[in-house]
């Protein structure tokens, strides 16, 4: 149940639903602060508890000099512009980069996305590939001919990961493919690295 985008069944009168991404988010949060997270029940309809345990900090003397402050997560922080149609797993993703220490941007279609990425270059792109009218591989084409985006970062998203498909996604330009739904874990691998120009060795994350 914590795995990003998983659900059980949704009955008739709950026709409504989240995106599943919500404890996801909740353990990355325990994590990121030491500690885990566990989920109990006796079965459906019987209710469910949640168990956090977090390290406990050591006590201090109060004249203790106040330790310096190290931002951690400065320099792998990066630009991130995300191109994806489906407004939910836009947010999704901005939700999950955002807890991650990213700074993201939106846009919902190719042509949007060449705009945002002339006028203000970010570290990496992650480009849906079925995106209405100009879909992500000529997204990506265009990039590397643009003189001032050939070092921007793209990151294919597809639903589709056979060994053809991430050839045409590196054929077109993309250094990494990931496919949908994409992990917490497999995300942050990508993204943690990409503040200094395109990798230097060939995408191993697919």
């Amino acid at each position: 149940m914590f795995e990003l985008f998983t659900q059980s069944p949704r009955a008739l009168d709950r026709a409504e639903g989240g995106l599943g991404i919500g404890l996801t988010i909740v353990r990355r949060l325990v994590e990121l602060h030491g500690g885990r997270i566990e989920a109990r029940s006796e079965g459906i309809r019987k209710g469910a508890e949640f168990v956090v345990w977090l390290p406990a900090l050591p006590a201090m003397p109060e004249d203790a000099a106040e330790a310096p402050r190290v931002d951690v997560g400065r320099q792998s922080q990066a630009r991130v512009l995300v191109v994806e149609d489906n407004v939910d797993a836009a947010e999704g993703l901005t939700m999950l980069l955002e807890l991650l220490g990213h700074h993201v941007r939106v846009v919902h279609d190719g042509g949007a996305a060449l705009e945002a990425a002339q006028a203000n270059t970010p570290d990496v792109m992650l480009i849906d590939i079925g995106l209405p009218g100009m879909d992500g591989y000529e997204v990506a084409h265009r990039m590397r001919q643009h003189p001032d985006l050939t070092r921007v970062v793209l990151v294919a998203l597809t639903g589709y990961g056979q060994d053809e498909d991430r050839q045409r996604a590196f054929a077109a330009g993309f250094d990494y493919h990931l496919v949908k739904p994409v992990s917490p874990d497999d995300l942050q691998a990508v993204v943690a690295r990409l503040g200094n120009g395109k990798p230097e060795t060939p995408p191993t994350v697919h």
